[in-house]
C-alpha cells in the first residue's frame, strides 16, 4: 500500500511563494494521477490541481489558474505543488492524494482518490 507524506508548508507573507512536495512510498505511483486539495478551516475539502502519470496533462482548479502549478518527478516517486502570489485565503492544509484509477482524464472528485497523505499546513498571513 503507497504512502504518501507531505512537506514544505509553513507560514507567509501575503504574495510570498510555497513549493510542497509529497513523496510517496511503497507501493505504485508512477502510473496513477495525483492531486492536491485543500481545506480551511470549517470548509469543505477543495480540489487544487491534478496531474497525469507522464506529466503532460494537468487540471487546476479555476480561481487557481496562473498562481499555482503541480509538477511530479516519477524518479524520485514526489509530486509537488508550486503556490505563488499567496494570499490569506489559500491559507488551508494541503493534502496530495492518489488517484483510485488509471486513467488519463483528471479528475477534480474527491471520492476518486483513494489514499491521501496526512496534510501539511499552509499559513498566508496577511
Amino acid at each position: 500500500q503507497v504512502q504518501l507524506t507531505e512537506s514544505g508548508g509553513g507560514l507567509v507573507q501575503a504574495g510570498g511563494s510555497l513549493r510542497l512536495s509529497c513523496a510517496a512510498s511503497g507501493g505504485s505511483f508512477s502510473t496513477y494521477p495525483m492531486g492536491w486539495f485543500r481545506q480551511a478551516p470549517g470548509k469543505e475539502r477543495e480540489f487544487v490541481a491534478a496531474i497525469n502519470w507522464g506529466a503532460s496533462i494537468t487540471r487546476y482548479a479555476d480561481s487557481l489558474k496562473g498562481r499555482f502549478t503541480i509538477s511530479r518527478d516519477n524518479a524520485k516517486n514526489t509530486v509537488y505543488l508550486q503556490m505563488n502570489g499567496l494570499k490569506p485565503e489559500d491559507t488551508a492544509v494541503y493534502y496530495c492524494a492518489r488517484d483510485r484509477a488509471l486513467r488519463n482524464v483528471l479528475t477534480t472528485e474527491r471520492y476518486e482518490y483513494k489514499i491521501w497523505g496526512q496534510g501539511t499546513q499552509v499559513t498566508v498571513s496577511s
